[in-house]
């Protein structure tokens, strides 16, 4: 993986968020410092395209999202499917939302190739993966512009100069934030693979499915709806080695419904803890159904199902 940079190869998608703006319907702006912010939902209306783009770069340009329509959820056929040809990199180097940023008043967590280049968290080290690069690529998922002074922090932690940075800014109750978001439905399966630690250099390719879910200008219901879109209706497969003992346990024990939280909206858990996200078990993140091949025997196993009427009640 040394000789992969996810910022690099981010390059063309920002390009073309970029170049494209205006039939993306996005906003392309410069902070005072010299600094990129690309609003994809803030200042304007943005949509699904820029969504699929903006969830490409949070994935490093090693994983594609595409749209489709099928029969999975009936009552919600519009989904969108995403895989990876390195999840462990696209994943947990890239898309995870990792890097808290703060200044004052204004806190949002870094997503995006760019924080393999900052390596403020541990679990870099633990990759063993770092980047290199003349620009690097963050996604927040804010309804504001962050202050210059974070800025201008994020570019000294980067050793870059500001002029260097680019960040994509992306609210939860925008079309565009809303699909950046499901697409992490992968992510969210090798987070949680992580935490239940399973061997990340045992994980070999993924892909992953869940609906899309509807927009709502309420920031606890548009949150809730997305994270329930994986919880009750995503569906990821992983392709493992090692032996079948091992894959059959990672099975059984990623769906979300293994959590203790399990069996409400979101939005209605978050409010039972009174809005401390840190009070949600974070073993409740992750899709509802999982296959796990272990390639060395052919072997498939399954765990979890999917929950039409606990997303029917979400997304209602």
């Amino acid at each position: 993986m040394s000789n992969i940079s996810v910022n690099e190869l981010v390059k063309p998608l920002v390009h073309e968020l970029i170049s494209k703006s205006d039939a993306l319907r996005i906003k392309v702006g410069q902070f005072s410092n010299g600094a990129t912010y690309i609003d994809a939902g803030i200042d304007c209306v943005g949509g699904l395209e820029a969504g699929r783009i903006i969830g490409e770069i949070c994935m490093g340009g090693l994983g594609k999202v595409a749209l489709n329509h099928t029969t999975a959820v009936n009552d919600w056929p519009l989904s969108l499917h995403v895989h990876a040809s390195h999840p462990v990199l696209a994943c947990l180097a890239s898309q995870y939302a990792g890097w808290s940023l703060s200044h004052e008043k204004f806190h949002a967590l870094g997503s995006g190739p760019g924080r393999a280049i900052a390596l403020k968290e541990p679990l870099f080290e633990e990759l063993g993966y770092k980047d290199e690069c003349d620009t690097a690529t963050f996604v927040l998922e804010v309804d504001q512009l962050p202050p210059v002074e974070l800025i201008d922090k994020v570019a000294e932690t980067c050793k870059l100069t500001p002029a260097a940075l680019i960040f994509i800014l992306t609210p939860t109750r925008s079309i565009a934030g809303n699909m950046q978001v499901v697409s992490r439905v992968l992510e969210v399966a090798m987070h949680k693979t992580h935490e239940l630690g399973f061997p990340l250099g045992d994980i070999l390719d993924g892909s992953g499915s869940a609906p899309l879910s509807p927009p709502i200008p309420d920031f606890v219901k548009a949150m809730g709806r997305t994270n329930d879109a994986i919880l009750f209706a995503g569906k990821v497969q992983l392709f493992v080695r090692g032996d079948d003992a091992a894959a059959e346990k990672l099975a059984q024990e990623l769906p979300s419904s293994t959590s203790r939280d399990y069996g409400k909206p979101f939005a209605q858990i978050f409010k039972d803890y009174e809005y401390d996200f840190f009070k949600v078990d974070p073993m409740l993140f992750s899709p509802a159904f999982v296959m796990v091949t272990a390639i060395e025997s052919g072997n498939t196993f399954r765990g979890g199902k999917l929950d039409p009427d606990l997303l029917n009640k979400s997304f209602s």
